[in-house]
């Protein structure tokens, strides 16, 4: 074999390998995914947009312990403690409705709006102080 016969022979496999590994490279390099912002139009978005609920999900209980126990449970901050009578009486005497407000809209200085449940809706609150306000009963 002639000298021009095996250097074009070697620069073809380096060629074609560059190739092979350049393919092999954009396969491992491109994105998982794509974003599509609301309101623009994106062709290739194949997915349907997620929906978040608004509502606090679960039962009450649940979203009681994620929610209200860090401060109902221990005292936290004056909240009167989950089933103390004692302490839950005179807030249960101002009337549901007061408890519902301040439940829903907070008390200061301690208590923040919604009571550290954001995701609840007015209604998931309410039943979390009807829960509240039943076992302190």
């Amino acid at each position: 074999m002639s000298r021009n016969k095996i250097l074009a022979g070697v620069v073809g496999m380096l060629i074609a390998g560059l190739a092979i590994a350049s393919s092999d490279i954009a396969e491992r390099i491109k994105p998982v995914g794509e974003v599509c912002i609301e309101g623009h139009d994106c062709a290739t978005a194949s997915a349907a947009p997620m929906e978040v609920a608004s509502s606090g999900g679960g039962d009450v209980q649940s979203n009681f312990n994620k929610s209200c126990a860090t401060c109902h449970n221990a005292g936290v901050a004056g909240a009167p403690k989950f089933g103390d009578v004692d302490a839950w009486a005179p807030r249960i005497a101002k009337g549901m409705d007061t408890l519902y407000a301040s439940t829903i809209n907070g008390l200061a200085p301690a208590m923040p709006a919604k009571g550290m449940c954001f995701s609840c809706s007015d209604d998931d609150l309410r039943a979390l102080v009807d829960y509240m306000v039943e076992a302190a009963q």
